[in-house]
């Protein structure tokens, strides 16, 4: 005889009223993470902590989630073998007794790119995929159970929504651990009194691993900026970031003034040399829009051997840089 599901205190609407969340309804596969074992008890109590500036309906989804009471043991259990058997409102109270678990977990993931709702609404799916693969008779509790597939799915849509720029799977999965022992380290940093911020240093030798590859782990956690946001100097304000950025692809006019005077003395200087001096230059080096010649064409062409072109190429040379010295030409920014 299938057992019935605990009551719900009237918590049938506790979702449906906010509909961001989607955790209830029946159509989304929404589901929670794993924490510790019984220790997810305790977690579950503390859940609403990060009600502050979250927006009105999110307040309102974590003050009617809270009423909700936590299932005891047994009640937990004979809830799951329901749900397991089929039985939708066991399922949908497996559900709403672990929403706060959701909650508790989704807020570890603040200041990663995703807003506290969707959050919420990512962990609900993994909850709720959870519970479909819940065995109760293992003897595992479900919070236990459930935080390792609410985890999941939060890291999972972190990774394939939150970043402009998406990384592998394995760099991901490197970033949480570094993140999570970096919240470890600014947990007991604050239980202490300390002040200052967790270093690169600290976490490399929390974890065992070289510095260089924390700190480019921890690059990957900062979140891009726009180059319209606002950038305020001095107090005056009204500047973007792409205001102050460098455009590689812009003309210098000093560095474009200084180009054309160096190639009207080059041109100058060309014209004080004889013709053959001017051919050797030419085809060797390409000018005039030409091909570039070997020494071997040129002393065919020229009817010299090479030699002799290879002679007159430095004379050439060395009468070139004396012509530009003496129009003000540094020596060491000539060829």
């Amino acid at each position: 005889m299938k057992r019935a599901a605990p009551k719900t205190n009237g918590h049938d609407g506790a979702t449906h009223d906010v509909g961001v969340l989607m955790a209830v309804n029946g159509s989304g596969e929404r589901s929670p993470a794993t924490d510790g074992p019984d220790d997810d008890q305790q977690a579950l109590r503390g859940a609403s902590s990060d009600e502050v500036e979250l927006g009105n309906a999110l307040q309102a989804y974590l003050r009617d989630i809270r009423r909700t009471p936590l299932l005891t043991p047994q009640q937990e259990f004979d809830t799951a073998v329901a749900a397991r058997a089929g039985d939708f409102d066991a399922r949908q109270a497996m559900i709403e007794h672990n929403l706060r678990l959701v909650v508790s977990i989704a807020k570890n993931y603040l200041g990663r790119g995703l807003p506290m709702s969707d959050l919420i609404e990512e962990g609900n799916l993994g909850l709720m995929h959870a519970i479909g693969k819940f065995e109760p008779e293992r003897g595992f509790r479900f919070s236990t159970y459930s935080s390792w597939w609410i985890r999941q799915s939060i890291e999972r849509a972190l990774m394939h929504q939150a970043r402009l720029v998406r990384l592998p799977v394995h760099i991901v999965r490197e970033l949480n651990q570094v993140l999570k022992a970096r919240r470890a380290l600014e947990a007991l940093q604050s239980a202490q009194g300390a002040e200052g911020r967790v270093r690169a240093e600290d976490v490399a030798q929390a974890l065992g691993r070289p510095v260089d590859d924390v700190a480019e782990l921890l690059a990957y956690a900062e979140l891009p900026s726009s180059l319209d946001s606002p950038v305020d100097r001095n107090g005056e304000g009204g500047e973007s970031m792409l205001d102050l950025v460098a455009d590689d692809q812009a003309i210098d006019p000093l560095g474009l003034r200084l180009s054309h005077e160096v190639e009207q003395l080059l041109q100058h200087g060309l014209a004080s040399l004889n013709d053959r001096e001017r051919e050797v230059l030419a085809g060797r080096y390409g000018l005039s829009d030409r091909e570039p010649e070997t020494l071997d064409v040129l002393a065919i062409r020229l009817k010299l051997t090479r030699e002799r072109i290879r002679q007159i190429q430095i004379e050439a040379l060395a009468k070139l840089k004396r012509n530009m010295m003496r129009h003000g030409v540094d020596r060491d920014s000539i060829f």
